[in-house]
């Protein structure tokens, strides 16, 4: 048997977890604190693999095997491992409290509706755009993916850091920075979790389901949702398979670029995705961020022209293209350069339709596309209904091919 002790945030190790214990396993501060028995082996934790054999070859013996962990070894921790490896019936596991709930705790904030990224061992710009995207996210630190570089990459996004560290110790320090002054501080290795807030939604409203909330429940919605003028705004029709083909979800990061409504950008938000807008028009701009306030959604809004603007932008997952007149080619050839997944691009002239295409297949993009050709029910006097023809619209989609690799950018000398 496997007993994985959780020791809390800060909480001693009861001498009874480890009582007759044959072999003890931890970080080197668990072991140091620990009333570890007379006689019994002690494995640092470093490279699971080595620590998982010896681990075995106790059981082998049927000696009994005590893991020491921080707070609650089940959440992303270390029981997920051993219970791969050696089979949940294997295992006793006692939790401690997460750094997540405490840290939660003593910012004063309930966290049944937070998000809880792990950016430890893994891809800061996951954790990042899951911070822009929703106003209460927990992110689970590590080497080279602290408070430095969250605040490097959120600087002037509308966020408030709460980076706890030594949780639980006599060296616990709290405290509430800006992105900005994150990242001009080195926090060193005691900060575990950094609490990402929208402040002025931090609270949320009464939930049953914990967690991030469930997708929408409607999508393509009505254009007169939407603040547009004269009519300009993506339809619905073609923004359904838009939104089928861009694939929007939690931790993903989409560009929609001559947004113009934002109705793209915003029911890509809807769906979690951290979204950037271009837009060229300031009357643009301004109905853009009241369409997302409206919806109740997190959208950047960059003022300028693709691709001119894009340079300083992190890179997509996917894009999709609304606009551009004769730049058309060469926004999405920008996009697709940059673009990690996908690239959409809707257009009503016929006539560039080859260019656009040459610019997805000429990045290595696998392309294809529709003519989208719809008509409404529309009354006519005497209870009678006609057909209403829309504008017909090219939608084009590239899929990236694994074998292109997305080009980096260089911004200040350093690959992004």
């Amino acid at each position: 048997m496997i007993t994985v002790v959780g020791t809390g945030t800060g909480a001693p190790v009861p001498a009874e977890a480890l009582a007759g214990a044959r072999l003890v396993v931890g970080g080197r501060r668990h072991l140091a604190a620990a009333p570890v028995p007379d006689g019994a082996e002690q494995v640092v934790l470093g490279p699971l693999a080595p620590a998982l054999d010896v681990i075995e070859r106790h059981l082998d013996k049927q000696s009994p095997v005590v893991v020491l962990a921080s707070g609650d070894p089940g959440f992303f921790g270390i029981v997920r491992v051993l219970a791969e490896r050696f089979g949940s019936a294997a295992l006793d596991v006692r939790p401690g409290v997460s750094s997540v709930a405490t840290a939660f705790a003593r910012a004063g904030l309930p966290w049944d509706d937070a998000v809880v990224v792990s950016a430890h061992g893994r891809d800061l710009r996951t954790a990042v755009n899951v911070c822009r995207a929703r106003p209460k996210v927990a992110v689970l630190t590590g080497p080279g993916a602290g408070p430095a570089e969250l605040g490097t990459a959120l600087r002037g996004d509308a966020r408030v850091l709460v980076v706890a560290s030594a949780l639980g110790s006599a060296d616990e320090h709290v405290e509430r920075v800006t992105p900005a002054e994150a990242a001009a501080r080195d926090w060193g290795p005691a900060v575990s979790v950094v609490l990402c807030l929208d402040e002025a939604r931090a609270l949320g409203a009464v939930r049953t389901v914990a967690g991030p909330p469930a997708g929408p429940t409607r999508w393509a919605l009505e254009e007169g949702e939407f603040a547009h003028r004269d009519s300009m705004i993506t339809k619905s029709e073609v923004r359904a398979l838009a939104l089928a083909r861009l694939g929007p979800r939690l931790g993903d990061l989409v560009w929609d670029l001559g947004a113009g409504s934002g109705s793209v950008a915003v029911e890509c938000a809807r769906f979690g995705a951290a979204v950037i807008a271009v837009e060229k028009t300031l009357d643009g701009v301004e109905r853009i961020r009241a369409n997302a306030a409206a919806h109740g959604v997190d959208v950047r809004v960059v003022h300028g022209a693709a691709p001119t603007v894009l340079s300083d932008l992190d890179d997509p997952d996917a894009v999709f293209v609304g606009g551009g007149g004769r730049e058309l080619p060469a926004i999405v050839t920008a996009s697709a350069r940059r673009a990690r997944r996908t690239v959409v691009v809707a257009m009503a002239a016929l006539d560039r339709v080859p260019a656009v295409r040459a610019a997805l297949t000429g990045a290595g993009f696998d392309c294809d596309g529709v003519l989208l050709q719809s008509s409404r029910l529309a009354p006519l006097p005497g209870d009678v209904t006609r057909l209403a023809a829309t504008n017909p619209v090219f939608l084009l989609w590239g899929n990236r091919n694994p074998v292109h690799p997305v080009y980096p950018v260089y911004r200040e000398g350093v690959a992004q």
